[in-house]
């Protein structure tokens, strides 16, 4: 490959890679770009002459801008990111499940249905018949601890 083909795929490279940044962001292709232009710059006036020479100039080049001035730009034009610390069981607690098989305090059977999934369920004193309204107080391990929906409540 001669001199100004391997100059013009830096050109050509580093300008495709800044297209790709467009279409798939992240700050690295960006940076790989502009790396490639920089080579291809430098081999265009003269300075760097053999291949080998280009193409770790390109990577350290690369790495140098991504390490240095990405974090920079990610706190300008980072996109937006959140967590929550969810604790899903203070979030179920009095939450309105539907009864889909008798809960009583005695045995283990009981079902309710609670975010479109049938889940054991047992209550603490009574018996809550299927088809009725109930109320999630706490879980035990895998099992919903609930009680019946006062008829105020409905």
């Amino acid at each position: 490959m001669d001199a100004e083909t391997l100059t013009m795929v830096f050109f050509i490279g580093g300008i495709l890679l800044m297209i790709v940044e467009a279409m798939i962001p992240g700050g690295v292709s960006f940076f790989l770009g502009v790396s490639g232009l920089i080579v291809g710059a430098l081999r265009w006036f003269g300075i760097l002459d053999s291949p080998a020479t280009s193409v770790i100039t390109w990577l350290f080049t690369s790495v140098a801008l991504i390490l240095a001035m990405r974090p920079i730009l990610m706190k300008y034009w980072g996109g937006e990111s959140s967590y929550k610390l969810a604790n899903e069981d203070v979030e179920a607690m009095d939450e309105v499940v539907e009864v889909i098989e008798t809960v009583d305090a005695e045995s283990q059977s009981g079902r309710v249905r609670f975010q479109g999934i049938s889940w054991k369920a047992k209550t603490l004193e009574g018996e809550i018949p299927a088809g009725s309204k109930a109320k999630i107080r706490y879980r035990d391990n895998v099992t919903w601890i609930v009680e019946p929906l006062d008829e105020i409540e409905q």
